[in-house]
């Protein structure tokens, strides 16, 4: 689901959701404000504010880095490491080179200041090709950007299953933007949407926060791999 409508047709958006919602809260003075826009394929916590004094507030503390947001993903591959950090800059990759996709998003040393911090927490493989690795990883993003741990996690080495734009050919998000849904993308990218779920909300001024378990689609495909040995062999 988007979270805003990009052209007047659009009416299954959040924000359609959130003024029938909060109808009462409206005519009422208030207003909707959504802090923390997810992308369009990305479950998870979504931050709102429902008056102008608390937009402001809250916007203050997202650019004063006093929101912390976390996020669970699960990545093709497995980590060399169990914690690591990817410090790499970020911009359109329209802006400096020829691209198929016009949001797609690059690395980039003239880009915007990008810094996320990763939590290996499992490495996972196929239960009929041990040689098929998979991991649930732990994303801390101290910046914003857009796709910011996508892009971050496919410069490790580890994009995100089911990422169309991000994984191993890019192609795949074109094909689905004209066919759909299909065997064939199933068989390249396993999960119909990427596996992206931002799992916490932490407000410093004021303590308050939020933790929700990963949905049923991907924990149902965690479910169904293999957990490997501390050591990374299979148990």
């Amino acid at each position: 689901m988007a979270a805003h409508p990009s052209k007047p047709s659009d009416e299954n958006t959040l924000w359609h959701y959130l003024c029938n919602l909060l109808a009462f809260e409206l005519v009422n003075g208030g207003g909707i404000s959504i802090i923390n826009r997810l992308d369009r394929e990305t479950s998870g916590l979504t931050l709102v504010a429902t008056s102008r004094n608390a937009a402001r507030a809250l916007c203050r503390q997202m650019e004063a880095h006093k929101i912390r947001k976390s996020y669970l993903a699960i990545v093709f591959g497995w980590p060399a490491h169990d914690q690591w950090v990817v410090d790499a800059p970020i911009l359109r990759q329209g802006s400096r080179t020829a691209s198929k996709i016009w949001l797609k998003q690059c690395i980039h040393p003239e880009g915007s200041a990008a810094f996320t911090s990763f939590q290996t927490l499992s490495r996972l493989h196929s239960q009929t090709d041990s040689s098929d690795r998979f991991a649930l990883v732990k994303a801390t993003p101290r910046t914003g950007r857009m796709h910011q741990i996508r892009v971050h996690l496919a410069h490790s080495g580890h994009p995100i299953v089911g990422d169309k734009i991000y994984g191993a050919d890019e192609n795949c998000y074109l094909e689905f933007i004209e066919t759909s849904w299909t065997p064939a993308l199933e068989s390249r990218l396993r999960l119909d949407r990427q596996a992206l779920h931002a799992c916490g909300l932490l407000l410093e001024e004021s303590g308050l926060a939020w933790d929700i378990p990963l949905p049923q689609d991907l924990q149902g495909f965690l479910n169904g791999l293999t957990r490997a040995d501390p050591n990374g062999t299979t148990s």
